[in-house]
């Protein structure tokens, strides 16, 4: 290793001389190649953001280079992917920071090094980006309180189960939740400031002593709904109620989707599932950023939409393909 550095040492120094940068980011290149970096890379919701992805970078002539933290809380991860590829010298990154905050270095320092960036899910702060690719998250969380008041008849006690702080994303629906479910005057929010996080066997755990906390002498549950704001949340939310013979007997409207959860909803335990449309989140994501490098015009904030889907309307086809997306092609 140090002999290589030695050997690399005379190419950037005459590289600085020239007054040029390591990676210039642009269309040049023989290549174009595409860091996706994904807040986490095991739930569904990535899965499908990563198929967009990969069809876009076909469509395109790009690479696509797949890489993220396995957990949605490992940021030091994260950071090292985003610092590993702006050393690489990609063409660009499209990146869902999994902290708004811990994230700002990385993607100036992509900027300083002429690698453009999009952001996609969720939101950074910092205007060191091309474009913002994402759902309306506060419309997304409107759309779920609503849902939830819908199902309750417009009266009773819920609660919020919080994703985990420094996420914008998740922070955003949560508002959303708050501020449409308090137009209800017949609701109650009886809780609406604890985290159950992102790991889903750790969720499971804070979710049940939670919950745990509302029990009644017979068994029940003193509270009538429940919302929560992610895949990893309302998965781990439902095989809480499932475990504990809570479920169907109080109202859930949750976030995502995957197939257990459609099972819910078809069940019949799950009121509502606000959704997404990762894979095409994925697919304008890299259609965006190879479009910047090559010159063209972005917008600055692409929504890709979002929908509630019940177990009324979940056989719609429209409803149908967000919540059984065709991954493989």
């Amino acid at each position: 290793m140090k002999r290589l550095a030695f050997v690399l040492l005379p190419i950037v120094f005459a590289c600085a001389a020239a007054g040029c940068s390591p990676r210039s980011g642009s269309s040049s290149a023989s290549t174009i190649s595409i860091a996706v970096i994904p807040k986490g890379t095991s739930h569904v919701f990535w899965q499908s953001i990563r198929a967009g992805a990969e069809r876009a970078g076909k469509e395109v002539g790009a690479q696509i280079i797949w890489r993220g933290p396995i957990r949605e809380d490992d940021r030091d991860s994260q950071v090292s992917e985003v610092e590993g590829f702006v050393s690489r010298g990609v063409s660009g990154i499209v990146l869902a920071p999994l902290d708004e905050t811990a994230l700002v270095g990385p993607v100036s320092d992509a900027k300083r090094r002429n690698i453009p960036v999009v952001i996609f899910d969720s939101g950074l702060k910092s205007d060191d980006y091309v474009s913002f690719v994402a759902t309306d998250n506060v419309k997304g969380g409107a759309l779920g309180g609503d849902r939830l008041a819908e199902a309750l008849g417009h009266k009773g006690k819920v609660i919020l189960l919080r994703y985990a702080e420094g996420h914008d994303s998740t922070a955003k629906r949560e508002q959303g939740f708050l501020d449409a479910i308090r137009k209800h005057a017949g609701i109650e929010v009886v809780s609406s400031n604890q985290y159950v996080g992102a790991d889903v066997e750790g969720a499971y755990k804070r979710a049940e002593a939670i919950l745990s906390g509302y029990k009644k002498p017979d068994g029940g549950l003193s509270i009538d709904g429940i919302f929560t704001p992610n895949e990893s949340s309302t998965f781990a939310t439902l095989r809480v109620l499932q475990d504990n013979g809570w479920a169907g007997k109080v109202k859930f409207v949750g976030f995502d989707s995957s197939e257990n959860m459609v099972k819910g909803l078809k069940d019949g335990v799950l009121d509502g599932l606000v959704v997404q449309d990762p894979v095409k989140m994925g697919y304008l994501g890299v259609k965006t950023i190879v479009a910047h490098i090559k010159g063209q015009p972005v917008e600055k904030r692409i929504d890709t939409g979002v929908h509630v889907v019940t177990p009324q309307n979940m056989k719609e086809p429209e409803m149908d393909k967000l919540l059984h997306p065709d991954l493989a092609k």
